[in-house]
């Protein structure tokens, strides 16, 4: 009788084929009354949409997204739209030269892009290689959203590869945190920014595959305690950072293996520690007297400031009483927890002003001093090489940067050879542009003086020069003596 009803009911005569028809019937129901539920109180969303893709790509931030995100806004790429033409006398050649598989003969170079570097300080202090800034009269500095602004030579170190830019913000830059290559263990991970081939802010990432590696060029020029990398590092990553899984700072970018792949060298971070208070000495580069020099081996530093290294003999620090190992925690009442901040003060007093130093002594003595930035007679700095080398100079015009078509004065002009001098014979000339004397940046009479009033008869001293030629510059360097 059930089986003739449930028959009737669903129009079908069998009654086990009416039985699983009705049970499909009944499933087909259920589905659709569930999808339509579901549908109702959820509405379909894409995959990788709306809060679904945002929780997504949270959960994808890698510490090393992480670092490129932090680091990448202080990294920068220099570049330069003048063709240079680089010629060296035997001697002075650039080693890195080798590495990279550049010729020594002449050769042009269209600098659309020469290599990268990074900020070390707000105020617009960038580190690169030696190497970068020597193919090119001018360079712009180019940030990740765009910015791009002209950047000057500050100091130059070819021995060590590292050279120091500035540019002028109108804003407090992103920096890079310094951090130490004395702990770097084989196999840690690394991080490399730069601008490779011209591929601005391009990231790469390896590991640590040796430390204290040394590259022989020859019995005078040797280059050790580099960290070898297999990161990829390519021409244009130069002068670039490499970083650690924490965002610091611990070796710069300068060198690959032409024969070889996945062979990369960084300069150890220490070595940039130690350098700095040498390259942005304060009394050259401000024509000053100070009187107090700063160590910058990070095995030496205290916690907080920065240790003196050296105090001139008769100096006003050394009759107010500042001694070697004092550390300096403030001047004028401003905190110095670093080098940097300490000679980012001092640029930026005005000559002729006295300063209020916080020294601590070993043992907790503290002690506050004043010591000014007393101004350094100038000594007349075209008689003098004049006298040593036979050779006059001036400043560069506005008529000689229309010449020569750049935006800002590079360097001095030679206004005449004496003949017969040794700076005849090697070929200058009237019209040469001397753009570093003894490996430093000269850009004014006063910078030229004080390095001319430390040479001796019978010292080789290194020249670099621009000479114009057709649409371009010749960049040459040679080795002139004092007689």
């Amino acid at each position: 009788m059930r089986s003739s009803i449930f028959s009737n009911a669903v129009g079908i005569d069998n009654p086990r084929r009416a039985a699983a028809s009705a049970l499909l019937a009944m499933s087909v129901c259920l589905a659709n009354c569930v999808t339509t539920a579901f549908a109702q109180a959820t509405p379909m969303q894409p995959i990788g949409s709306g809060d679904a893709a945002t929780s997504n790509r949270a959960e994808r931030v890698t510490p090393i997204v992480r670092v490129f995100q932090q680091a990448s806004p202080a990294v920068v790429n220099l570049s330069t739209s003048r063709v240079v033409t680089v010629r060296r006398t035997q001697g002075f050649g650039s080693l890195f030269d080798e590495i990279f598989d550049v010729p020594t003969a002449p050769r042009q170079y269209k600098t659309q892009s020469v290599g990268s570097g990074f900020v070390i300080h707000k105020e617009g202090y960038i580190v690169t290689n030696a190497h970068v800034v020597e193919r090119a009269a001018e360079i712009k500095a180019t940030f990740a959203d765009g910015t791009e602004l002209d950047a000057r030579e500050v100091a130059v170190d070819r021995q060590r590869d590292l050279a120091v830019l500035k540019v002028e913000a109108h804003k407090p830059l992103p920096f890079l945190k310094l951090g130490r290559s004395d702990d770097l263990m084989q196999g840690e991970t690394v991080i490399v920014i730069g601008n490779p081939l011209g591929y601005q802010h391009t990231i790469t990432t390896g590991i640590i595959s040796a430390l204290d590696r040394e590259l022989v060029f020859d019995k005078d020029h040797v280059y050790s305690e580099l960290i070898q990398t297999d990161a990829s590092i390519n021409p244009g990553n130069s002068g670039g950072p490499l970083l650690n899984i924490l965002g610091e700072l611990i070796g710069i970018n300068s060198a690959i293996r032409g024969d070889a792949q996945n062979i990369g060298f960084a300069i150890p971070v220490n070595q940039l520690h130690k350098l700095l208070p040498e390259m942005l000495d304060i009394e050259r580069l401000r024509r000053v007297t100070f009187g107090v020099h700063f160590e910058g081996d990070i095995a030496s530093r205290p916690e907080r400031g920065v240790r003196v290294k050296a105090v001139d003999p008769k100096s006003k620090a050394a009759e107010v009483g500042v001694q070697p190992g004092d550390v300096l925690t403030a001047i004028d009442n401003l905190p110095t927890p670093n080098f940097m901040e300490a000679f980012s003060l001092l640029a930026r007093t005005p000559t002729g002003q006295s300063l209020k130093l916080d020294l601590q002594r070993t043992g907790g003595m503290r002690k506050s001093v004043e010591v000014p930035l007393a101004v350094r007679p100038t000594a007349n700095a075209s008689e003098m090489m004049t006298r040593f080398f036979g050779v006059a100079v001036r400043e560069m015009t506005r008529r000689d940067r229309d010449r020569y078509r750049l935006r800002r004065s590079v360097g001095l002009v030679i206004e005449s050879v004496a003949r017969g001098s040794e700076a005849e014979r090697e070929g200058l000339r009237a019209g040469d542009v001397i753009t570093q004397f003894g490996g430093w940046t000269v850009n004014d009479l006063a910078e030229l003086a004080h390095l001319v009033n430390q040479v001796n008869s019978g010292d080789v001293i290194p020249i670099q020069l621009l000479r114009p030629r057709h649409d371009a510059l010749l960049r040459f360097e040679l080795g002139l003596r004092a007689r």
